[in-house]
């Protein structure tokens, strides 16, 4: 098991050249997106979303905004991880009434929790909130990545685009949301000359400090 891990790992690698006629099934697509899902986060607050972009026309919209990277519209599909724009007291709430839900725990057994959530985040500064929750995306980047790699499924993270001009073309300010990375996925081309690659990485003595 241990060798499947390491070889799905050597395998992956940021693909730019994606083959357009093989596409992701919807039962491969819902096994990624739990994945997503079930990332750990901050207090399990999850304040963020997953938008999945399989319309070409939308795609071919967010090209410009894109620095002409094709494997926005030629991937089998394209995910944005956005974080909320704004957190109010409302989604500590929600939070709280579906632990209470899901565990059978009353409500108000958690008002310490709730408490020490609220107070937190009251006492950061809007750039410091956001800083925080671009780090819980980066975290389900992480998981997906890891998660595409087992399944033989390809990739490109993308921090290269246009953050506000995508919030706009998706409308994603009205949800309150705001793209932080984009992540073609699919399967590579056999012309991606990026494939054959060797992996460059530090060596484990040079990487690995034991105390």
């Amino acid at each position: 098991m241990e060798k499947k891990i390491i070889d799905a790992l050597y395998s992956r690698y940021a693909t730019k050249q994606f083959d357009v006629s093989k596409k992701l099934t919807e039962d491969q697509l819902s096994t990624i997106l739990d994945a997503v899902r079930l990332t750990p986060t901050s207090y399990g607050l999850q304040l963020m979303k997953i938008i999945v972009i399989d319309d070409p026309e939308k795609r071919n919209a967010l090209l410009p905004y894109s620095y002409g990277q094709k494997q926005v519209v030629d991937a089998s599909h394209l995910l944005i991880l956005c974080r909320e724009i704004t957190v109010d007291p409302g989604h500590i709430e929600d939070y709280i009434l579906n632990i209470s839900n899901t565990r059978n725990i009353p409500a108000e057994n958690l008002d310490g929790f709730k408490k020490m959530m609220l107070g937190s985040i009251a006492d950061m500064t809007d750039e410091a909130l956001g800083i925080w929750m671009d780090k819980q995306v980066y975290i389900a980047l992480g998981n997906l990545l890891n998660t595409l790699a087992f399944m033989k499924v390809d990739s490109c993270p993308m921090e290269g685009f246009q953050a506000k001009d995508y919030n706009k073309e998706l409308g994603l300010d009205e949800l309150n949301l705001s793209a932080v990375l984009a992540i073609p996925i699919g399967y590579r081309s056999n012309d991606d000359a990026n494939a054959k690659n060797k992996k460059v990485r530090r060596s484990a003595d040079d990487f690995v400090v034991r105390m």
